[in-house]
């Protein structure tokens, strides 16, 4: 895992979006489509307001998938992800092949079409990000890391809900739902580029723990140390933290 530390968390976000843009203009340029998979969030939004400001991309060779959504949430809602993705990439950009997580319909119904679509050919990217409680996409802990599907049902925990909550997604801690698909570990870890942006001294912890701890079902985002091109980006909060010798081995 390469690791990436600014002082400014708005200059990290350009630099994660400049990479995202780069490896989207190097698959353009072989002749491919592009397929992308973007995550959501507070975290991102810096990052996909700098991606759709890229030049040289044409969106319409760029294929997106989504991360998560929550079960029972209408797409109209100001949390849903569905609309997130829309409002900050899908309409910015004219992006047409969308493969969203419509959390109206069967849940499983979803999975399986979306998980078909994903499965049809290989990942160029996938963004993500670090929860608070190190959850990587809605693959809170204890994360299954041993399931190959590519979508997956799961229970989120407290510390998940609450973060949810606090960033202002939903008007109280009852409204926020208790379950929603997320794309499991190791689908994520199949794309054949990562990267992921985890800002702000709320995720200090996880982060520290993410990358000092073992790599473990408990710490879901420890498993982005496994894969072979992760790039990870942090700002000078979200690294206070960490060691100077993690910070130098990841540089």
């Amino acid at each position: 895992m390469q690791i990436k530390r600014f002082d400014d968390k708005r200059l990290m976000a350009t630099a994660a979006a400049e990479q995202v843009a780069s490896t989207l203009r190097e698959v353009m340029r072989s002749g491919r489509h592009a397929r992308l998979i973007a995550a959501t969030g507070v975290s991102q939004l810096e990052l996909l307001e700098a991606l759709t400001r890229a030049h040289g991309i044409n969106w319409q060779q760029v294929e997106l998938f989504h991360l998560d959504e929550y079960i029972g949430l209408p797409s109209s809602h100001p949390a849903s992800f569905c609309r997130f993705l829309r409002e900050r990439l899908i309409e910015k950009t004219g992006i047409l092949r969308h493969f969203l997580l419509d959390a109206g319909s069967d849940p499983a119904e979803v999975m399986l079409r979306t998980g078909r679509a994903l499965r049809s050919a290989p990942i160029d990217l996938a963004l993500v990000g670090i929860g608070e409680n190190g959850h990587l996409a809605f693959n809170d802990p204890p994360a299954d890391f041993n399931t190959e599907e590519p979508y997956i049902v799961v229970e989120l925990d407290e510390a998940c809900r609450q973060q949810q909550y606090r960033q202002g997604w939903f008007p109280s801690l009852a409204e926020v739902p208790r379950r929603a698909i997320s794309m499991s570990v190791r689908q994520i870890l199949k794309a054949k580029r990562i990267v992921c942006v985890a800002s702000e001294a709320r995720k200090a912890a996880a982060v520290k723990v993410c990358l000092e701890g073992d790599v473990s079902p408990q710490a879901p985002a420890s498993i982005l140390r496994t894969h072979p091109d992760t790039t990870l980006y942090l700002d000078m909060h979200s690294a206070a933290l960490l060691s100077a010798d993690t910070l130098k081995a990841g540089g």
